[in-house]
């Protein structure tokens, strides 16, 4: 995808790792519509395979109907861009719908859920949408950035300061998230808007892997780009436990070839 003169392009891949026997992640990557997204599915009987994807399809279905509207508007670009926000959020609210009224007509899918973290981008930036503990990081000049909060028991009682840092790693509540897509019929979606620069890169990922990933150690791991990367991020947590299912998605912003 060409953005105000910068290109775009991605690669994901995603792993059942070495303890799950399913794999209950999805990913998008749609280069041409402009849209990336990261699932981690939960709910057992395979429901959280359900929620992931049925996620999924239905942020890739709004965005698709409501980008190509966005597409006549051609006002200021703070207006449109706002304009991206509420579509991207509107489509998570969307999937959060979705996926509750599905657990609610099926007995075998009650509480299922998926956590997402969504990009999109319009006009020379990027919209994000986050909801869980997936994440999505910035890579610019060789430093990672956290773009997304985790929506996780540890995390508020963190901010709360309830615990140290040091009582955080041996938290017995690592796995437990305070937002997901699916459990009501509504969630509250951070949302934020992020100007993209040549030579930019994002990393979508589950917990599967951001569990295992030392944020210093993204650039250089992403270092070369493409699928190569994505390999070797996928790699590195399962050399490291790979206790879950392991996605990830990398989205890099370029120059146009000559």
């Amino acid at each position: 995808m060409s953005v105000d003169g910068l290109v775009i392009r991605s690669q994901g891949g995603s792993d059942v790792g070495r303890r799950r026997q399913a794999n209950e992640d999805a990913f998008l990557c749609d280069d041409d519509l402009g849209l990336w997204v990261v699932a981690d599915g939960m709910g057992g009987h395979a429901a959280g395979e359900v929620a992931s994807q049925e996620a999924i399809d239905t942020v890739y279905g709004m965005v698709k109907r409501g980008k190509a509207r966005l597409g006549t508007d051609r006002g200021e670009t703070e207006a449109h861009v706002r304009a991206a926000v509420r579509l991207l959020e509107g489509a998570v609210q969307a999937a959060t719908y979705m996926v509750y009224a599905m657990s609610e007509l099926d007995s075998r899918k009650s509480g299922m859920g998926t956590t997402i973290s969504a990009m999109m981008s319009v006009k020379n930036f990027c919209v994000t949408a986050q909801v869980g503990d997936s994440r999505i990081y910035r890579i610019r000049r060789e430093l990672a950035e956290q773009l997304t909060e985790d929506h996780t028991l540890i995390n508020w009682q963190l901010k709360q300061g309830i615990i140290t840092e040091e009582e955080a790693k041996h938290s017995k509540h690592k796995n437990v998230i305070t937002r997901a897509v699916g459990n009501r019929d509504y969630v509250q979606v951070d949302t934020q808007i992020v100007e993209l620069a040549e030579g930019d890169a994002f990393l979508l990922c589950s917990d599967g892997l951001h569990g295992y990933l030392r944020q210093e150690e993204i650039p250089s791991l992403m270092a070369g780009g493409g699928q190569p990367s994505v390999r070797r991020l996928i790699d590195l947590a399962n050399s490291r436990g790979g206790k879950d299912n392991i996605t990830a998605v990398l989205v890099e912003v370029q120059l146009p070839l000559e």
